[in-house]
């Protein structure tokens, strides 16, 4: 088979696998407001959900990236894809024991699987092709990943929401509600060995990394060396962070009576918006990158985010939800535009860089943490100032960041 179509053929693959963790991890959006209600807990309680989610992240992305570096990408891959599905069938027995920690628990586990599928899917889709070329090749693959973020809230909607809301009526206990997440989760774990095993019978092209050809970069063995990776790492810690806490507390804020007074249900077809735009605009992003450098565009979407938040938190009412709403567009080059900035130059460090970057998706877990105990203290819609300020920071590595080993190069090659 002709490398091109290789290529292609493995590109397909891979973007199944970009949809399903994006269905599954804004099914976490519809799962924060939901289980509130059931377990009766405040902001900080129910955030960890997304804590016990994105935690995994932190724990699991180094020893993902040895993983893959000892097995493989497409190895890496089918072990991710059979952990997360094991974490899906955890939601069983936690949903039969009314256990909070126990679903807790189980997230955590599927996180780690999707952990493992992130470290192995995002470098492989930046070698799969020119290097000039990846941060557009992996904005196409990620907007299919926003798609399936698109899919989820809606699938929450119609299932753990609205069947949840109908047999907790009907039966008038907790344990109704609770048992809503049996089936959809059953179905997302036949879903993830089916993709495990096709991927195994699929060829998928091996991918090596020579060692980088400038010798500055070659005497930098340690991924501490590249300054860029490191406010790389800084910039997806604040993007996900951002993008979560906003996803996280939508629902709940859509449902104040001064913002838009919608019952959980309608809340969550409009969380779908948010998501939706990110979609769009990552295929929008992935046809610009061909004429506009990536960075001007993730500096500009950070500046325009930061202005909605400010906005909405300004304003309040139907603008502040619509504002929010909005955000999702400017959201969606940011996370593989931060991610192949980051790993440009590594060579055969890309994968521990991976590794590293897919650490700092932990601001999945803290950011809405922070969020909520600011919600809980000053009021919802005021502690939308968290994001914002993580935007304010993106918008620096994409005007300056970046570039950071490249102006030190330049300052000590100056006699």
């Amino acid at each position: 088979m002709p490398e091109q179509n290789r290529h292609a053929s493995a590109l397909t693959v891979l973007t199944v696998l970009f949809f399903m963790w994006g269905l599954i991890t804004s099914l976490n959006d519809v799962l924060v407001p939901h289980l509130k209600a059931v377990f009766t807990l405040n902001y900080v309680q129910a955030s960890l959900v997304q804590f016990s989610f994105f935690t995994a992240y932190f724990v699991m992305s180094f020893p993902a990236g040895r993983l893959v570096e000892r097995l493989g990408y497409k190895r890496g891959i089918i072990l991710g894809l059979v952990t997360a599905g094991v974490g899906c069938l955890l939601f069983l027995p936690a949903a039969g024991a009314q256990s909070y920690p126990a679903f807790l628990a189980a997230l955590f586990i599927l996180a780690s699987g999707i952990t493992l599928l992130q470290v192995a899917a995002n470098p492989y889709v930046t070698v799969l092709g020119s290097p000039q070329s990846a941060a557009s090749r992996l904005n196409m693959t990620q907007a299919f990943n926003s798609l399936g973020t698109t899919v989820g809230p809606l699938v929450g909607s119609v299932t753990i929401l609205a069947i949840g809301a109908g047999a907790a009526s009907g039966l008038g206990s907790a344990a109704a509600e609770a048992d809503s997440v049996k089936t959809p989760y059953l179905v997302l774990a036949a879903l993830l060995f089916a993709i495990a095993v096709l991927i195994g019978l699929f060829r998928l092209p091996q991918i090596t990394h020579d060692e980088p050809s400038d010798g500055a970069a070659a005497g930098r063995h340690s991924l501490l060396a590249h300054r860029h990776l490191i406010f790389g790492v800084v910039g997806i810690f604040a993007y996900v962070g951002a993008e979560v806490a906003i996803g996280s507390y939508l629902v709940s804020l859509m449902g104040q009576p001064d913002i838009a007074g919608l019952p959980g249900e309608q809340a969550s077809k409009f969380l779908s918006l948010y998501w939706g735009g990110a979609m769009v605009g990552r295929f929008i992003g992935s046809v610009l990158m061909r004429s506009i450098r990536p960075n001007r565009i993730l500096a500009f979407n950070a500046v325009t985010n930061a202005v909605l938040l400010a906005v909405a938190i300004g304003v309040g009412g139907h603008v502040a939800m619509w504002a929010l709403i909005l955000i999702g567009l400017f959201n969606s080059i940011m996370f593989p535009t931060i991610f192949s900035l980051a790993l440009e130059g590594l060579g055969n460090l890309t994968s521990k860089g991976s590794g590293l970057l897919c650490m700092a998706i932990v601001g999945g877990a803290l950011v809405p943490l922070v969020q909520g105990f600011f919600a809980d203290h000053i009021g919802l819609l005021n502690s939308f100032a968290i994001p914002l300020v993580c935007y304010l920071y993106i918008c620096w590595f994409g005007a300056r960041g970046y570039r950071a080993d490249e102006a030190r190069a330049t300052r000590l090659a100056q006699p």
